[in-house]
């Protein structure tokens, strides 16, 4: 098995785990390829040149670790082993002290890699051209540059105008991405196996605009030319551009979902109680 390795090399914990990656190599019959930041720290192993024929993803750090490594496989289909090294890592598969039972369980088969619905975002100008394209595992958020005033953003569906937002901007998610912005901002809880999008506006400025979850075949276009300030797209939180004025971005369902890989016994539902506290007030039995 070619097991593909990146992650953050700011992490205490890194070089006693690639310790363990390269103790456990050789009797699962892993070949290691590591990122060119990840192949100088770990001194040994390969080069991941092309992440397209690696058999398995490991990603050493957190969420955002595991968000680089989905937009690296671009679609690839191939499953992604999450190790949490930081604090929440709701994405992850497991943490440092379960690391090694997961790589063996990955190695022999045993697990199941979950598809997850990504988003395919793309900055599209007057004449419909497509400027620059993004994908996205979490979600794709429109919002205003340094100034704190609200902007006016038209929101259309299908074609179909359901209105002109006022607000700090606006997060269209992924089932994925309902429990990390979107979340954050008022918008629903959504179960990652359920496709579907979900609309969030960032401070809405009217009693009038609550958060939308729409079908996965659905296409989003958000018009900012009602707004004169500068206006932004990031994608999970980690890339983008800013908007050249006249621009749209139309959002759809990507062609190809992320492979997270689920081990046995676990669920999204524990993960909720454990990670995000659900179901019950702080401190309480």
């Amino acid at each position: 098995m070619r097991l593909g390795v990146i992650g953050h090399t700011g992490y205490a914990d890194l070089p006693e785990i690639l310790d363990s990656l390269f103790r456990l190599a050789p009797s699962l019959g892993l070949k290691l390829e590591f990122e060119r930041e990840m192949h100088e720290v770990a001194g040994a192993g390969t080069r991941l040149e092309d992440p397209q024929t690696i058999d398995a993803l490991i990603t050493l750090g957190g969420d955002g670790t595991l968000l680089r490594g989905a937009r690296l496989l671009a679609g690839a289909p191939v499953p992604i082993l999450g190790v949490n090294l930081g604090r929440l890592g709701f994405l992850t598969t497991c943490g440092t002290d379960g690391i090694e039972e997961a790589v063996r369980l990955l190695a022999s088969g045993n697990y199941v890699a979950e598809k997850r619905m990504c988003l395919k975002a793309g900055a599209v100008d007057g004449g419909g051209k497509v400027r620059q394209e993004w994908l996205a595992l979490n979600d794709v958020v429109v919002h205003k540059g340094g100034f704190a005033r609200v902007v006016r953003l038209g929101i259309a569906v299908n074609g179909d105008s359901i209105g002109t937002y006022a607000a700090d901007g606006v997060i269209i998610s992924t089932p994925t991405g309902s429990t990390a912005y979107s979340l954050s901002a008022g918008g629903p809880v959504v179960v990652p196996t359920v496709e579907s999008m979900i609309l969030t506006p960032i401070s809405a400025h009217t009693l009038g605009v609550r958060p939308l979850v729409l079908p996965p075949d659905a296409e989003i276009a958000i018009d900012t030319s009602k707004s004169s300030e500068e206006m932004l797209v990031t994608i999970d939180g980690q890339v983008g551009t800013q908007l050249v004025p006249g621009e749209k971005l139309v959002v759809r369902k990507a062609d190809r979902p992320v492979r997270i890989v689920r081990l046995p016994g676990a669920s999204f539902f524990e993960k909720m109680r454990v990670k995000l506290g659900w179901g019950d007030l702080p401190g309480r039995d």
